[in-house]
């Protein structure tokens, strides 16, 4: 069994700052890296979302020259519930 010793605390105390400072070293060089590749993947993400919104708005003004509308149901999120909670009371102050 070991003794607590202060050179052990020492030692303890100063791999904790030696890897905190790594730590830091590190994310400094990676941080703008991974920053910049999830603002590209969010910017391809919203180019393909436009791109399928016109084909989905091409597809409707080529369905709505047979007078016929067909909407896609399959992607559409479920519509969230919105709760009640009371009605809203404006309060004047008087003096």
């Amino acid at each position: 069994m070991q003794e607590a010793s202060f050179t052990n605390l020492f030692k303890t105390i100063m791999w904790i700052i030696a890897f905190y400072y790594i730590f830091k070293f590190l994310a400094r060089i990676f941080l703008p890296v991974l920053v910049k590749k999830a603002v590209e993947k969010a910017g391809e993400n919203f180019q393909r979302q436009q791109q399928y919104s016109q084909d989905n708005s091409w597809q409707r003004t080529q369905n709505n020259n047979n007078d016929e509308i067909i909407i896609n149901t399959a992607n559409a999120k479920n519509p969230r519930e919105t709760k009640k909670v009371g009605d809203y009371v404006d309060y004047e102050e008087i003096d």
